[in-house]
């Protein structure tokens, strides 16, 4: 199972080769407060494009652990209002146990704990045993973190030497390569990782599967698809816990494979402008699929799409009660096939009678058969997540906790852009628009942004962002008030005759109902906007992405992937193609011209 593309570091596919001991065989790569010893045949996968997923985890977790302090003395606080008076007789008898309400509802007596107790069935032991209290129940155990797909364990290390109050970290690899790279990396930094790090060699299912409720923290992290491990993970999470979910299959999920999605996710994608953050909403619903089928269900912190992959926060309850509004969290989306039109079905709605509620189904159909707009026939996809997918006083508190430890954040200025984007976002408005998709289906010249936020800003709608498109707009306006504003800015800004089939012809055929007014409101900025805050960065150089699979043979196949330098110098005897000479620009067209005779290129990876 190695950490992924998407995540950060993979095992090798070979495991019954012996890792090296010449120290000349290794390089030291430094990363934070980690330092990891990488050997030169990639035989344990590491991503340093995952940076950003790294220290946007490292924020997340500390964050995590400042809430759940908050939460646990709130907890403490209002026991103490409950607490029953204890007669003489009965305080003869020695301390009462305090009982203590969870998030759940479930009460228990003793120490005060974040999670409830494993169960006590056969085969789920413990890693450690539970501590016997005094029955004040006051102290609050530091989060045990469970990291499911190590590798070279990197992101372990960095969450031992990091964060200050973490507790134990499990790392976990199923390749024996792995497992000794991870223990020996553990060792190379010290005292603190080795005391808080253990590395197992296991399939992270099986474990998780054994360890029900255990791990405050788990992260998911696989080199592709993390839907095999999400049965398993949402069961070892502790209530309150938190869990960390990477996908980096990001054709699948965005649309170019919809039957694999379905099997994957259980949901079907559509491929609009949308689809990132579709991808994300996807994610989300298959998460929440899994834990519902224990009685749990998911609450969103924060849901990022950056770089190649997607990278998922939620915290993980339980209650019988609450997963059954999950259908109201769930939709279907149609998308018209003609222009930029969509609309949400929700899978379910409530209806309040005498102070009890009832669950039914959704009405539909939301849209006709073909679009009001423009005449054409829908595409239908879903169900997605349509509730929101960021907790914004969690993204508030982890960007403020990124810009308080600037110095300690390598990837600082990526990921505090990420989060100040995610800070302004619509909450409640799921997916987004395109302004240059909807200018190309009229076939008009573009509004500039702040005209057209202003048009939906001035007929009473609200209107933001998106961190997932530099050019994507979120509004809670409906589609014909979107179209109302294009047909008034076309007729001051007019257009070519189109043929008369065209979607764009005839939905400028309709005159507005809505006057626009493009005079520039006071919110058409952000704030972020307003202060030029950089909000999307450009990579920080060519060839930036998803890196091989550890253990792969390096050849001009993946010119994309790392650079003619990066393929020359993967020969034997160190030198490039051309004798001593570096790989340059020049010599792509030739290399990529020997891919088809290239022997020792392997099949392409699913």
């Amino acid at each position: 199972m190695g950490d992924e593309a998407g995540g950060g570091e993979e095992m090798k596919q070979n495991s019954n080769t012996t890792m090296s001991t010449d120290p000349n065989d290794y390089t030291i790569i430094k990363e934070g407060e980690a330092e990891i010893l990488m050997h030169a045949n990639n035989e344990v996968f590491y991503n340093k494009t995952q940076v950003n997923n790294r220290d946007l985890s490292i924020a997340v977790l500390r964050t995590f652990i400042s809430k759940r302090k908050e939460e646990h003395e709130a907890m403490l606080s209002k026991k103490k209002k409950r607490v029953p008076k204890v007669s003489s007789g009965e305080a003869s008898n020695g301390p009462v146990p305090q009982e203590i309400t969870t998030q759940n509802g479930e009460k228990s007596n003793g120490k005060c704990e974040e999670h409830v107790e494993p169960s006590k069935e056969p085969g789920n032991v413990s890693e450690e045993p539970i501590r016997a209290t005094d029955g004040k129940g006051r102290e609050l155990k530091p989060p045990r973190v469970l990291e499911a797909l190590a590798a070279s364990g990197l992101r372990s290390i960095r969450y031992a030497r990091e964060v200050e109050e973490i507790g134990q970290v499990v790392a976990l690899d199923n390749d024996k390569a792995s497992v000794e790279a991870c223990r020996r990396n553990i060792k190379f930094n010290g005292s603190v990782t080795t005391a808080k790090v253990e590395s197992h060699l296991t399939d992270a299912r099986v474990f998780m599967l054994s360890h029900p409720k255990e791990f405050d923290v788990v992260d998911l992290d696989p080199y592709g698809s993390p839907s095999v491990f999400l049965d398993s993970a949402v069961q070892s999470v502790a209530d309150g816990g938190i869990l960390m979910c990477t996908a980096t299959d990001m054709a699948v999920l965005c649309g170019g494979n919809g039957e694999v999605c379905y099997s994957k996710y259980g949901s079907y994608p559509l491929r609009g402008k949308y689809c990132h953050e579709m991808a994300l909403r996807i994610v989300l619903a298959c998460i929440e699929s899994h834990a519902n089928r224990y009685k749990r269900y998911i609450v969103p912190v924060l849901s990022v799409q950056m770089d190649f992959y997607v990278r998922i926060f939620v915290r993980i309850f339980t209650s019988a009660s609450e997963m059954k509004n999950t259908p109201l969290k769930l939709s279907y989306v149609y998308q018209c096939v003609g222009c930029d039109s969509f609309h949400l079905q929700s899978l379910a709605r409530t209806v309040s009678k005498n102070n009890s509620v009832r669950y039914l189904p959704g009405f539909g159909p939301v849209v006709p058969q073909e679009c009001t707009d423009c005449g054409k026939k829908f595409n239908m996809g879903g169900p997605i997540w349509s509730a929101p997918i960021h907790d914004q006083e969690w993204v508030t508190s982890i960007l403020e906790n990124v810009q308080s430890l600037k110095e300690r954040y390598p990837a600082y200025d990526r990921i505090s852009a990420v989060l100040t984007t995610v800070s302004e976002e619509l909450p409640d408005v799921p997916l987004f628009l395109s302004l240059h998709n909807l200018c190309g289906t009229l076939k008009c010249t573009s509004p500039s942004a702040v005209m057209f936020r202003s048009a939906v800003l001035n007929a009473g709608y609200r209107i933001s962002g998106t961190h997932v498109n530099p050019l994507g707009l979120k509004s809670d306006a409906p589609m014909d008030v979107i179209w109302d504003i294009m047909r008034c800015w076309v007729k001051s800004h007019p257009v070519k005759a189109q043929p008369a089939d065209q979607s764009g012809t005839v939905i400028l055929a309709n005159e507005p109902t809505l006057q626009a007014n493009f005079a520039r409101a006071v919110a058409s900025l952000s704030k972020a906007q307003a202060k030029k805050v950089a909000r999307f960065l450009p990579n920080p150089e060519r060839h930036w992405g998803p890196k091989l699979r550890a253990g792969r043979t390096i050849t001009s196949k993946h010119v994309s992937l790392l650079g003619p330098k990066a393929l020359n110098g993967s020969n034997k005897d160190g030198e490039g193609s051309n004798g001593n000479q570096e790989g340059t620009g020049e010599e792509e067209p030739e290399l990529k011209r020997q891919k088809t005779e290239d022997p020792t290129i392997p099949m392409s990876e699913s």
